[in-house]
């Protein structure tokens, strides 16, 4: 079903919201003669900062640029705005207080508190039973550890309650507090059988079940604009919608692809790399790979693996920046496409490469464990480096393809990428010949293409919609194809 040229009966535009740990954007999605059209209204970096007590976001900073946006977006649609809707990236979390302010930045996964956190955690529940739990992979940057982490650190803030940050930004917004679905697994304090809460989890992390959000499944409309935008008349009565909050469920949202035969990259600071499924995989085998099985829209599981992603590349760039040359990202890719193939591949999910700093660094530190001659870490061999992140990355996607399809039984024939990742033609090409898969570029904003099909199917439920079926989204998602 392709709703063609078919816009809403209520004419009024839509705003998503989209987080990223590199970048920060609000997006406006206006009808003209019934055919949509979206534009990026605001974009704004977005890093992580060293701070006396460990890596944290700068939340005043994110929450100034997204009310700038969200001003523009009211000057921009003198028609008035129907809903907002936020997603972003997983696993960080706000402490509030009770008036529903935050008391602190948050820290940012990357921060190694969650070392020690880990091997603690591990010690009260062992993995093999939090995998039994969840059915979600383990990573050190999950909620759990990070909330176990300020237990171990006696924080002060133990006893306030805490909200994911999409669910956040939607709190501040006027939106009850909630945990999204798609993103509460991400916590990997779900219980894998029935989407709630799992208390044996909240038990082992010693946290205090009260202080969780009440779980919502994307979709879900949780209250209306109030404060500042409130008075502004585009704000009048516009609908606060948690959409898949998770932004890797809504990329996969954005994809309009039908059939059992594809996967997919979302391809950014991270590669995540996957399918979507009916039901959870969560065998020894899969497990033992450490796959993982987030919620999905309309009741679907995303079964896919956490792999290194462009972050590789970006810490480089960082490195030369500092030593006088800034490389360009096009620029790079395409001198990177014209070198020699590299000697060997990296192990991209080495934990080393996990951290911030030093990066090509650490990569000479692995090749010359591995075996392997260093590569000149001068800005003007870049491109040698490049070519070498982006071989170990196709053919990093390649391995973890192919036990995707031994795990479902799926015969993989169409591999989509969206994200920033896809419009990296090199890599693309990698990809294609490392995996011999069809692979077909998606949207580069495909989270804010998800994030706008939530919401329009949301919408369609005339009255407050608790959840969205994925075949309407879906048929969203093809409605807004190529329109950003």
């Amino acid at each position: 079903m392709k709703l063609e040229n078919k816009a809403p009966d209520d004419p009024r535009a839509l705003v998503a919201i989209d987080l990223g740990a590199e970048s920060c954007r609000v997006s406006l999605l206006r009808w003209s003669d019934g055919k949509p059209r979206i534009t990026l209204v605001k974009r704004f970096a977005n890093a992580p900062r060293s701070t006396s007590e460990g890596l944290k976001w700068d939340l005043a900073c994110i929450e100034e640029g997204l009310m700038e946006g969200l001003r523009a977006c009211a000057i921009q649609a003198p028609e008035g705005i129907r809903s907002i809707a936020v997603d972003g990236w997983a696993v960080d979390y706000v402490r509030i207080d009770d008036t529903g302010k935050a008391v602190d930045d948050p820290f940012c996964y990357r921060d190694e508190r969650t070392i020690a956190a880990e091997l603690a955690l591990h010690r009260r529940c062992p993995p093999e039973r939090l995998r039994d739990l969840t059915g979600v992979q383990l990573l050190r940057i999950n909620t759990l550890y990070q909330l176990h982490a300020d237990q171990l650190a006696g924080s002060g803030h133990c006893g306030l309650r805490w909200l994911n940050l999409p669910e956040y930004i939607l709190h501040r917004l006027g939106a009850r507090p909630v945990a999204e679905l798609t993103n509460a697994t991400h916590s990997q304090m779900i219980r894998l059988g029935d989407g709630q809460w799992s208390d044996e989890v909240f038990a082992a992390g010693e946290l205090d079940p009260a202080l969780r959000p009440d779980l919502v499944p994307p979709g879900t409309q949780v209250g209306r604009v109030t404060g500042e935008l409130a008075q502004l008349a585009a704000y009048a009565d516009t609908v606060l919608i948690a959409p898949a909050c998770h932004d890797t469920a809504s990329a996969i949202a954005g994809i309009p692809a039908d059939g059992n035969d594809w996967a997919y990259i979302s391809s950014g600071t991270w590669s995540l790399v996957g399918t979507t499924l009916d039901q959870p995989v969560n065998h020894q085998a899969a497990c033992e790979d450490n796959f993982t099985n987030l919620a999905a829209v309309g009741g679907r599981v995303l079964f896919h693996k956490n792999v290194n992603g462009m972050w590789l590349l970006r810490q480089c760039m960082n490195d030369w920046a500092e030593q006088g040359k800034a490389w360009e990202i096009g620029e790079l890719v395409d001198a990177a496409a014209a070198t020699p193939c590299p000697q060997g591949n990296l192990s991209v999910d080495d934990p080393e490469l996990l951290l911030a700093g030093h990066m090509i660094q650490r990569i000479n530190a692995q090749r010359i464990q591995s075996g392997f001659a260093p590569l000149d870490e001068r800005p003007s061999h870049a491109p040698e480096v490049a070519s070498l992140i982006l071989h170990s990355l196709a053919s990093r996607y390649a391995e973890v393809l192919d036990r995707i399809a031994l795990h479902t039984g799926k015969k993989l024939r169409r591999l989509f990428i969206v994200g920033g990742g896809s419009q990296n033609q090199l890599l693309r090409r990698l990809t294609a010949e490392a995996t011999g898969l069809d692979v077909i570029t998606g949207s580069r904003e495909s989270s804010t293409i998800g994030n706008f099909a939530v919401q329009l199917a949301s919408l369609e439920c005339k009255s407050d919609c608790n959840g969205v079926l994925a075949k309407s989204v879906s048929a969203w998602a093809l409605c807004l194809e190529g329109v950003l």
